[in-house]
């Protein structure tokens, strides 16, 4: 028997379905709510609605649980590498050795982008931040692939353009990078595999021979699982509800790009490190900070530590953490702002305040410090972001578009005047 819930309002009753999910989430659905009484909801900044039924990632902020496809992000990010767990992302489940190699394979096939793009990317002044330099030139495909905007095109050339995406977006985000550092761009070298090429497209000079570590890519490729999607977030959301247009997912996956670029999302992994400079700045005294932070009267916030979902710990922050040692670890980096992270982490991680309040170093602390390491600016590390959560974009655009989703088109309470009448200027 069907579970309602029963709604009474001004004495009249309204019986709502609840539907719940293979994890026990349960959820009132309110559909129908305004058809039958005239009557919305309000929950501003949608915290406590859900706006669509997903099988992609199951996320559990108060016990530290993020699963995709029902896989454990701790099993998949010791076993499986980036480019398994995009494929387990959108087509469902964990490739065959056969269906990887195709993919990988295919995915080598389609790094190049087209000449004309140096043209667009020419026409960015080097100071133009990455992530609007991303977005733009990944809308620009559309250009390239017109039949991309039909939304009627077959399965076969929705894959096509899947492919395309996930070749190309390590292309065009290195050549942001290039343009910002007023470098000559660097061309993919297919026989290596999708992290290093990317790195070596990032870090490659036409006139130097280029070696890739080992363990940077592993470190990397880890970090970019951990990143890959995150359940309905601000820029997954924002992909969808483009994409709830039958906008091309060249478009949605620009608008998502451009959702992340927020510093209240994407920028948090750029805040850490602005934050440890700060401390620099003013002389390194980090038990000033810790007290600073600990004071409600001060303004002063400790960036990448505690998370808006995951109240005890972020269950990716625990992985990183190896990485961002091993990568340390390898590169010998004398840096005192990284110096005063490890600092920071120690204080933290042994302090009673921080521990009671779940307040520990997440993936976004963990992150700042590996791409800090690896010399990569602030402003690109959004890009970083933006290449790692790829997959998951496309799989919430492609889970949308199957299930026949409509479009997207929030209500709202008009707060506004009423009815007033016009006034000629010379009266006003």
């Amino acid at each position: 028997m069907s579970k309602i819930a029963k709604l009474h309002i001004n004495g009249s009753q309204y019986e709502l379905p609840i539907v719940e999910g293979t994890e026990q989430e349960t959820a009132v659905d309110i559909s129908n709510l305004r058809s039958q009484s005239g009557i919305i909801t309000l929950d501003k900044g949608f915290k406590n609605t859900g706006s669509t039924k997903s099988a992609i990632t199951f996320l559990n902020g108060e016990k530290g649980i993020l699963r995709y496809r029902g896989y454990t992000i701790e099993d998949l990010s010791e076993k499986s590498s980036f480019l398994e767990v995009s494929y387990l992302l959108i087509y469902g489940e964990l490739p065959s050795s056969n269906e990887l190699a195709n993919f990988s394979n295919e995915i080598r096939s389609h790094t190049l982008v087209h000449e004309d793009v140096k043209s667009i990317l020419d026409g960015f002044p080097s100071r133009a931040h990455p992530m609007g330099v991303l977005s733009s030139l990944v809308s620009s495909l559309t250009a390239f692939y017109p039949k991309s905007l039909d939304p009627n095109r077959s399965i076969e050339e929705i894959n096509g353009t899947i492919i395309r995406l996930i070749a190309k977006l390590p292309t065009l985000a290195a050549w942001s990078y290039k343009n910002r550092m007023r470098q000559p761009i660097m061309y993919p070298k297919n026989h290596l595999d999708y992290t290093s090429n990317f790195l070596y497209m990032m870090f490659g000079l036409p006139t130097v021979e280029t070696e890739i570590n080992p363990i940077i890519a592993k470190a990397l490729d880890k970090l970019l699982i951990l990143h890959a999607d995150h359940e309905q977030n601000c820029s997954a959301s924002t992909v969808r509800i483009v994409g709830s247009s039958h906008a091309s997912l060249y478009a949605s996956i620009s608008a998502g790009i451009a959702a992340l670029w927020g510093p209240l999302h994407g920028g948090a992994n750029q805040a850490v490190i602005e934050m440890l400079e700060e401390i620099k700045n003013q002389g390194g005294d980090v038990e000033k900070f810790i007290n600073k932070a600990k004071d409600k009267s001060d303004s002063f916030r400790l960036m990448g530590f505690g998370h808006r979902v995951y109240k005890n710990f972020d269950p990716r922050a625990k992985i990183i953490k190896k990485a961002a040692d091993d990568v340390l670890s390898q590169l010998g980096i004398n840096d005192p702002i990284l110096d005063l992270a490890m600092k920071l982490e120690e204080v933290a991680l042994n302090d009673d305040y921080f521990k009671s309040r779940g307040l520990y170093p997440n993936v976004d602390f963990y992150s700042g410090i590996i791409y800090r390491a690896l010399g990569i600016p602030t402003d690109m590390f959004t890009v970083m972001f933006a290449l790692g959560r790829l997959p998951g974009w496309i799989a919430q655009w492609k889970e949308a578009r199957e299930n026949s989703e409509p479009i997207g088109r929030p209500r709202q309470v008009y707060i506004g005047h009423n009815h007033r009448a016009y006034k000629n200027i010379s009266d006003r």
